[in-house]
């Protein structure tokens, strides 16, 4: 694999990421009234941050990624353990159900049950978030090379906090298709999908993007782990840079952070780190640390 690409996972996730925090939660006619077009970092917006600040995307990553090298490959338990450790640290940008999930971890409950007894007393639109695949994509570099493995480190840590099966077969889905861009393969969506299967819902949804045939003004920007998913596979596989797919979704307001680190990722590992706006790569203060933590991944 290309360090390069390996690097832009990371460098890609964090910079979608830290583009969208401004605009969180706005319409697009909001955005376009304040800023007309989001295409610098930007100070202020959604939390009142300084520009280049990264939000709970980044930060479950970076746990994710200090794991898998500190413990030479996937341990939950240590995962979990380092999730915790940063809630209880009071980040300021948190999704319900990985904080109700942590919370039972904290108080006592195993990983195994927390995600679970969090899904299972979640209703219908309110228990299949995409808070496990925004942070799941340093997997994809550690077991690029290992679809059997990637799969199942996918879902598992998916369960930490995600235990619907959009969710779990979500994480697979993203981090196979992210590998098979890291390795060069033909249609890595399309081969995760064959590999994952069901459930129906998130294969419907990409199923389009493989053929090419989705009307992109269909797209949506929500916290919902399938539109999350077609949203950003479809901008981070069809657009003609990073810069292109990332102004388009951020612009979109909505989860703008978390569909903007997920088609990073996507991005990073199409056209790699250095295809990335420098301009965006220096308003992000983690960054050399990303880009050691992909190297170090990648050897694993």
């Amino acid at each position: 694999m290309e360090t390069d690409r390996t690097a832009g996972v990371l460098l890609g996730l964090a910079c979608g990421d830290a583009l969208g925090r401004p605009v969180e939660f706005e319409t697009p006619a909001r955005i376009l009234a304040q800023y007309g077009e989001v295409r610098e970092m930007l100070a202020n917006g959604t939390w009142g941050k300084p520009a280049g600040t990264v939000t709970d995307d980044t930060d479950m990553a970076v746990c994710l990624a200090r794991s898998l090298v500190s413990c030479g490959g996937f341990d939950p338990d240590d995962v979990a353990e380092r999730f915790v450790a940063w809630y209880d640290a009071e980040p300021f940008d948190v999704g319900n159900m990985t904080a109700r999930a942590l919370s039972r971890i904290r108080d006592g409950d195993s990983w195994e049950t927390a995600g679970q007894r969090v899904w299972e007393e979640s209703p219908e639109g309110s228990n299949a978030g995409n808070g496990s695949v925004m942070r799941a994509p340093p997997l994809a570099v550690a077991f690029a090379d290992d679809e059997s493995q990637l799969a199942d480190a996918s879902e598992t840590s998916s369960r930490i906090t995600h235990a619907d099966p959009r969710c779990t077969a979500g994480c697979a889905v993203l981090n196979l298709t992210l590998a098979g861009l890291l390795l060069d393969r033909e249609d890595p969506l399309a081969g995760a999908l064959d590999r994952v299967g069901p459930p129906s819902a998130l294969d419907d949804a990409l199923r389009p993007v493989v053929a090419g045939d989705l009307d992109p003004s269909t797209l949506r920007s929500t916290g919902y782990v399938v539109d999350t998913l077609q949203t950003a596979l479809w901008h981070g596989l069809h657009a003609d840079s990073p810069e292109a797919a990332l102004v388009e979704v951020v612009n979109m307001g909505g989860d703008a952070d978390t569909v903007g680190a997920v088609a990073g990722a996507v991005v990073g590992a199409r056209f790699g780190a250095d295809a990335l706006p420098e301009r965006w790569l220096a308003e992000l203060d983690d960054r050399e640390e990303l880009r050691d933590m992909a190297t170090r991944l990648s050897t694993l």
